[in-house]
């Protein structure tokens, strides 16, 4: 049901499109849960803080229960291949006896430069992936502040990398945007509206996008 994949993930049936479930069905997958019932009320899930880890907590609420059902796997058989050369992008499964998942990214950012993360055991999402939070670069939230889009933007739930110099006038502009009494830019080249909880937080957020986006095989 995958409709489309610009900056995140939509599905569509029969009418209905949700938008970015791929947080979500991350926690589901840390927490090796795939039967359940989610009832939304709006057609994008929130984005909280960015991550999986309140979608975690969330779950872990509510007491996964365990059914007397076998579970069913999609088993990779063969080497599958994909590759988008308009957008540089390749993803490659391979046959293994082990769960194994390796995101590399490549943005031909010097602030971001080239970030790798891996994710051996399901079991360590929850303590090493779901807390990574969603990013993007500042001149894509001009582009979508210009478009009137993020009108209810908060920096709160996002990693802004910032690839140029930026004055203070700029700055100050930015910070009423998003209701900020003022906003820098640190020493390692984004908004100082957070701390990064790793230094490849990035690759890991986007691993777990994958990881999300896995779940929609079904199975």
């Amino acid at each position: 049901f995958v409709t489309e994949t610009e900056r995140s993930t939509t599905i569509s049936n029969d009418g209905v499109k949700i938008q970015t479930p791929e947080h979500v069905l991350a926690a589901c997958a840390g927490l090796k849960i795939d039967n359940i019932l989610i009832e939304i009320n709006a057609e994008e899930l929130p984005i909280l803080d960015g991550s999986s880890i309140e979608f975690i907590k969330c779950l872990k609420k509510a007491m996964p229960h365990k059914q007397n059902a076998l579970r069913k796997y999609f088993v990779i058989k063969e080497e599958i291949n994909f590759e988008d050369p308009e957008t540089g992008v390749r993803i490659q499964a391979l046959p293994s006896e082990e769960f194994n998942v390796i995101v590399h990214i490549d943005y031909e950012s010097k602030v971001l430069g080239n970030q790798t993360a891996e994710l051996r055991n399901i079991d360590l999402f929850e303590t090493e992936f779901a807390n990574a939070r969603t990013f993007c670069f500042l001149h894509e939230l001009e582009l979508l502040s210009n478009n009137g889009l993020i009108k209810g933007g908060d920096l709160n739930n996002a990693i802004v990398y910032v690839e140029r110099e930026v004055d203070e006038d700029e700055l100050r502009r930015l910070a009423k945007l998003f209701n900020k009494k003022s906003i820098k830019i640190s020493k390692d080249g984004y908004l100082n509206n957070l701390n990064l909880n790793y230094t490849n937080e990035a690759a890991r957020h986007k691993l777990l996008d994958v990881i999300g986006d896995l779940m929609l095989i079904g199975m």
